[in-house]
């Protein structure tokens, strides 16, 4: 036989959150004005080389 708890579980802390939502529904979606993956493979592709040429100059800048 299991004895009584004398105190309660309840996780209400005395405070408000926010916003709130279930734990079984996910947090609400929110427009992204831009997205890397609504870009064409193209232009992935171009601002990855333009990313990775400019870290290039970083490291040849820092060595020199």
């Amino acid at each position: 036989m299991v004895p009584a708890d004398p105190h309660s579980h309840a996780h209400d802390h005395g405070h408000v959150h926010a916003h709130s939502h279930g734990l079984s529904s996910p947090h609400p979606a929110q427009a992204a004005p831009w997205s890397i993956l609504r870009m064409p493979v193209l232009s992935r592709l171009g601002a990855a080389v333009a990313v990775s040429a400019v870290m290039w100059a970083v490291v040849w800048l820092s060595m020199r």
